[in-house]
């Protein structure tokens, strides 16, 4: 599948499938920019995906609001709560960095939160207030207002050097945002298997053909993120 097609489907506003590696999870991800997440987009990633909806933020603009990882939380709590320590994820099989997790959130106008146009609402609005153009004191006044914490949709914080000290989906998926153009924040959800594991890459794909939809490895993405950087140097 041609990087081209891949990136114009994200400036669409369509779901796209980003497999990662054969020696990773290898697992396929559906992948949509955040701020043109429509309800049914969520629908489909809940009913033909399966996994965890999340939504990425770039290191850059996580840093510069003071959105924390997850595992950082933790790792600073640990002298009130022992147990956080002793729980800190240093051996994730697939990945010799820390989780890319970060806080969970709700925006203030859902009710739950989880519905899918509860979380909707929140991803649509999230990715549009963190790319405003204001001033950092002012995008954080303004999520401060608008969302609360804990709630149910799972932000990402990509690592620093996007792609070269980490190549998760989060990496991947927020790369492919940057390269469309669009603002760079991606939702994504595994897909599942029937049998009780991710789906096979074969089925992802057969999956993406069926449905009309682009698939992309992450070695292609990869490639071309290298032939980007360079352009931008």
């Amino acid at each position: 599948m041609g990087i081209e097609r891949v990136l114009d489907e994200i400036r669409n506003g369509r779901i796209v499938l980003v497999y990662d590696f054969d020696e990773r999870e290898k697992e396929t991800d559906m992948t949509i920019a955040s701020e043109f997440l429509r309800v049914e987009d969520l629908r489909r990633m809940r009913k033909d995906a399966g996994g965890l909806v999340c939504t990425t933020t770039p290191y850059e603009r996580a840093k510069a609001l003071g959105l924390p990882f997850m595992a950082d939380i933790y790792a600073d709590d640990s002298a009130k709560y022992p147990l956080m320590a002793a729980m800190a994820p240093t051996d994730i099989p697939y990945d010799g960095t820390k989780s890319s997790f970060g806080v969970t959130v709700n925006h203030r106008k859902t009710y739950t939160g989880i519905t899918d146009a509860d979380r909707t609402l929140t991803i649509n609005e999230y990715a549009r207030i963190i790319f405003q153009e204001k001033d950092d004191k002012s995008i954080m006044e303004d999520l401060g207002r608008n969302f609360r914490a804990p709630g149910h949709v799972h932000l990402l914080n990509a690592s620093e050097r996007i792609l070269t000290t980490r190549r998760g989906h989060t990496e991947l998926c927020t790369a492919l945002m940057i390269m469309a153009g669009v603002k760079p924040s991606a939702t994504i959800c595994e897909m599942l298997g029937n049998n009780g594991g991710s789906e096979t890459k074969e089925n992802t794909m057969a999956y993406a053909e069926r449905e009309g939809l682009a698939f992309i490895t992450g070695d292609e993405v990869i490639s071309a993120w290298e032939l980007f950087r360079k352009s931008k140097e």
